[in-house]
């Protein structure tokens, strides 16, 4: 599985405690790409997808196309964590460089 900065994977986010993001959901990789890329480092950075509009800079909107999503999503910025790259269950797409430069001024 070749991960890059900007993928949308499909990540398995349980367990989760108190308001943090659960369940199977697609997430953003913002991990640098030597990162994402080696089997050398075994975590990834991720921010979080949702269908559920959030406003201002921590809830970025997301286009269905080459993300591989099917409908309009948000970053969900403020979620931002780090998962076992074991927990990626698919790859979807990459989000356009628009989207990835937003998403890093959320950051």
């Amino acid at each position: 599985m070749t991960l890059r900065r900007g993928s949308v994977v499909l990540v398995e986010l349980d367990p989760a405690a108190g308001h943090e993001q659960r369940g199977i959901r697609p997430c953003v990789v913002i991990s640098a790409e030597e990162v994402a890329s080696s089997q050398k480092f075994p975590l990834l950075c991720v921010v979080p997808l949702t269908g559920t509009r959030g406003e201002g800079l921590l809830y970025p909107s997301i286009e269905p196309g080459p993300s591989g999503l099917v409908k309009q999503s948000f970053a969900l910025i403020d979620q931002l964590r780090s998962i076992d790259k074991r927990r990626v269950k698919q790859i979807y797409g990459e989000v356009k460089p628009e989207e990835l430069r937003v998403i890093e001024v959320g950051l």
